[in-house]
């Protein structure tokens, strides 16, 4: 494309109202350089599982009730003995500090204000200890078991540093294969390619606030205890332990006494079987399409594990619009999270970004409920949808 043309698309969409998170999403793709743009937007191979986690909402229509009494209207939630002010969270994202300085802390924060939960991936860039102190609010950690010492270690410094709820994620036995990424050879630290450079200096916002901040970096990695050789390759290659089992699960399970949820689950039995290893319940999710192209979308067997399946469900993957979140609660989510709806705010705006969309999306659901003809959350069930 032409610099003419792109600059032209550029001005067009900073002038723009943002009343949506697909405008959102348009703010953040003219904010950044495309590495990172295509870093926080892309998927897998075809990106055909991308586009299902989109589509698939359009398989249900609403059913709305009438002569019902809709004048005030209900759309906090109780999750694991706490009431939060939405029923939907801050889903853990790695390598945020790309998008923004201090981009966790940001996160957490707007989370705190917003009184729904935030969840810290392994993967942040800042560590867990820092993102503890930068909030009073409910924070959760996510765990990517990247090495069975080391995952421990990381389970005992977010007990240590007040974490409420330990996440471990079960589907990057091996890394997606991201050929956006690829191309772009995109990787921390940034390589600063003479491409990388151009399209920096076409964006100098972003390019200011990253000469500010300095260079990312995987902090919880870097602050680790991890002495060992063998721990050090692991970390070295940046490779997950492909042995993760049931028996993993079980002592990890024996470690930590809080609540526990397993992330990266489509089918009934998996999810059944964490349950029996101890967990509190389980996260549906195809990791935003980037790890298994073509993968079914968690929507598609939502229903069929809330119903059958003791302990909360949540689950990720597409959420763009609160009529979205309304369908996955008629399906029996207990609560949705959010990848890349805030991490677009933030990319955009920064803390206020982040804010707006969580404003955005809690107003979305309200605005949902009344049209269906539903004061609260709560009496949501799958009679308010038809399948098509």
């Amino acid at each position: 494309m032409e610099k003419s043309s792109l600059n032209e698309i550029k001005e067009v969409t900073l002038s723009r109202k943002l009343i949506n998170v697909e405008d959102y999403r348009l703010q953040a793709k003219a904010t950044l350089p495309r590495i990172i743009f295509d870093y926080l937007d892309g998927g897998a191979e075809d990106e055909k599982g991308l586009q299902q986690n989109r589509a698939v909402f359009d398989q249900w229509r609403f059913k709305p009730h009438r002569l019902i009494d809709i004048s005030r209207r209900d759309i906090s939630c109780e999750l694991f003995n706490k009431k939060w002010d939405a029923p939907f969270a801050i889903a853990p994202t790695g390598l945020n500090g790309s998008l923004w300085p201090k981009a966790d802390s940001l996160l957490a924060k707007s989370a705190a204000k917003a009184n729904i939960p935030f969840m810290l991936s392994t993967a942040s860039n800042m560590s867990i200890e820092d993102v503890a102190q930068a909030c009073d609010g409910e924070k959760w950690f996510q765990l990517y078991v990247v090495h069975q010492e080391l995952a421990i270690q990381m389970v005992n410094r977010a007990l240590k540093a007040g974490y409420t709820t330990l996440i471990i994620t079960l589907d990057v036995g091996v890394n997606g294969y991201r050929e956006r990424d690829i191309r772009n050879e995109f990787s921390l630290p940034l390589r600063l390619s003479p491409s990388l450079v151009m399209d920096s200096l076409l964006h100098p916002a972003w390019s200011l606030r990253f000469l500010r901040s300095g260079m990312p970096e995987l902090a919880n990695f870097v602050t680790s205890e991890a002495n060992s050789l063998e721990v050090q390759a692991a970390l070295m290659s940046r490779q997950m332990d492909a042995s993760f089992d049931l028996e993993s699960l079980k002592r990890i399970r024996e470690i930590w006494p809080h609540t526990l949820l397993v992330k990266g689950i489509v089918r009934l039995e998996d999810a059944q079987r964490s349950i029996e290893c101890g967990a509190d319940g389980v996260i549906l999710s195809n990791h935003g399409g980037r790890q298994l192209d073509c993968s079914i979308s968690p929507m598609e067997t939502l229903n069929t594990v809330a119903q059958n399946m003791q302990g909360a469900v949540l689950i990720d993957s597409g959420f763009r619009r609160g009529s979205d979140i309304v369908k996955a609660l008629c399906l029996g989510a207990d609560m949705v999270c959010l990848g890349r709806a805030t991490l677009y705010g933030l990319a955009a705006k920064g803390e206020q970004g982040v804010d707006d969309v969580i404003h955005l999306l809690k107003q979305d659901i309200d605005r949902t409920l009344a049209q269906l003809g539903c004061s609260s959350i709560k009496k949501l069930s799958a009679e308010y949808l038809v399948k098509i």
